[in-house]
């Protein structure tokens, strides 16, 4: 395989595309059916709520909650991809095949996330474009928007990652995703501005930093965030970091991956 340097490029291709093709190969299911849960979600919440007649911070309800549907499926894809990847590789036995090739830590790790930054990326793009047909969503800061939608994919991954690497079973992974995910991302103000939720419930959720990137994504909509961008943008940097750091740790030592 070719290599420049000490990166094994032609090994890292060879995972990235596998990763890749592996939820392309089921585009109806990976890419369709999250599109269309989604569209359920939008559909279910302008009509309880009376849709475009109902304003949140000044907008129609639907431009404010569309942008936070479309982060919030990024998010649980990206999070889903990477963590039934790694856990199907261990359940099978097929990890065996990831960690004999000449490959470094940090490249497995990189193939990982390239598959869940991917299939996050390519559900909330096909999100996007079909909601643009219900709602007149305008998107106002592209840098904004783009920071917000790759930390948000990359955030979810890592976490998918862990995931996928401490679970023994499919029974560990959906309790990380029934108790940690799910929660964060409803109580992220996805459906409703935090400016008016009573305290303590406005101090606690800014403590969750699913907020920091729903709040960061729809200000490059509708050019107003509840929250500092500075700030969460910063705050998502580090976490960011830190699951990476705490991820490469963990197929450097083949923690639960070599038993």
């Amino acid at each position: 395989m070719p290599t420049m340097g000490r990166i094994n490029w032609g090994g890292l291709w060879v995972l990235c595309g596998r990763e890749t093709l592996r939820f392309l190969k089921i585009g109806q299911q990976t890419i369709a059916g999250p599109m269309v849960t989604t569209l359920l979600f939008l559909a279910v919440f302008a009509l309880a709520l009376g849709g475009t007649f109902r304003e949140v911070g000044g907008r129609p309800f639907l431009e404010f909650l569309a942008p936070g549907l479309i982060v919030m499926a990024v998010m649980q894809n990206a999070f889903a991809n990477a963590s039934s990847s790694l856990l199907s590789a261990k359940m099978t036995g097929n990890i065996v095949d990831l960690l004999m090739p000449p490959l470094a830590p940090g490249e497995l790790l990189t193939g990982f996330l390239v598959g869940g930054l991917a299939r996050g990326l390519c559900v909330g793009l096909a999100v996007g474009l079909a909601m643009w047909v219900f709602v007149p969503i305008r998107l106002q800061d592209y840098l904004v928007l783009g920071y917000y939608v790759v930390a948000a994919a990359l955030l979810m991954s890592l976490l998918g990652v862990l995931t996928g690497v401490w679970a023994e079973k499919f029974d560990h992974m959906s309790t990380i995703t029934n108790f940690v995910v799910t929660p964060l991302s409803f109580l992220s103000g996805t459906f409703y501005s935090i400016e008016r939720l009573p305290e303590p419930f406005y101090t606690i959720i800014q403590f969750n930093p699913f907020f920091y990137v729903i709040d960061g994504f729809r200000s490059s909509f509708i050019g107003h965030s509840d929250a500092n961008l500075g700030l969460g943008m910063a705050l998502l940097a580090v976490i960011n970091l830190g699951l990476l750091l705490w991820a490469l740790w963990m197929f450097q030592t083949g923690y639960r991956l070599k038993d």
